[in-house]
């Protein structure tokens, strides 16, 4: 039986790490990705977000609940099937003060980073449901609230925190969902590959005390 992953994120080393695990495991998978919308600031060093050719990529608007449903259908018939879905949210840094922040940038960030999880949340949730099983794990990453940068960061740690909060909520509330549903943080910059092969690994146990829970990171991951 051929497994189905499907991956979303917005542009990040995280997306690229995640991705770059998934090749280790299936020759094939599903993609989305939120473009990046926003400008980096002069003195970063992101590095491009880089899909695997063995990729299937998918086109994802975030702001349309319909676009959610179509993107999850489209998973479903290019993979055969959903097993395990992979969502991470590494919203971007805007380093602008408020009075510079455009309403149309407002509107297009909280579209993106937020509303469109929360519609991509429950068309997954239905489908899991249906099919009673699979996994549904929600990847965010410690967003750092100090620094040079922080104060200008006004959008980035608002989006993490919403997912979080929803990601909390949904967890609370998953004892008897069919399908296994966790979340996965304490990734920090440097260490997103580590990161990656821990998640793959307790995604691939596949056991049912890992769901409805926290699994945290740490530099010495305890692997059971």
């Amino acid at each position: 039986m051929v497994r189905g992953i499907l991956i979303v994120g917005n542009e990040s080393s995280l997306f690229t790490a995640t991705a770059a695990e998934a090749t280790k495991r299936v020759e094939s998978f599903a993609a989305a990705l939120i473009p990046g919308r926003f400008p980096l600031p002069p003195q970063s060093e992101a590095p491009k977000t880089e899909i695997p050719a063995g990729a299937i990529p998918l086109a994802w608007n975030p702001a349309s609940p319909i676009s959610a449903r179509t993107t999850v259908l489209a998973a479903e018939n290019r993979l055969e099937q959903i097993n395990d879905a992979i969502l991470i949210c590494s919203p971007p840094a805007i380093f602008k003060n408020a009075e510079n922040l455009t309403p149309e940038e407002i509107e297009t960030f909280v579209n993106d980073h937020i509303k469109g999880w929360f519609f991509l949340i429950r068309e997954l949730t239905v489908y899991f449901r249906r099919a009673a099983s699979g996994s549904l794990s929600l990847v965010v990453p410690e967003i750092s609230t100090s620094g040079k940068h922080a104060q200008a960061n006004l959008l980035g740690p608002s989006a993490a925190a919403s997912f979080r909060a929803f990601a909390q909520s949904l967890l609370a509330l998953s004892a008897h969902e069919p399908f296994l549903l966790m979340g996965f943080t304490g990734v920090e910059a440097g260490a997103e590959e580590e990161f990656s092969a821990w998640l793959f690994k307790i995604i691939d146990e596949g056991s049912k005390r890992n769901s409805g829970r926290w699994q945290k990171y740490s530099k010495i991951p305890l692997f059971r």
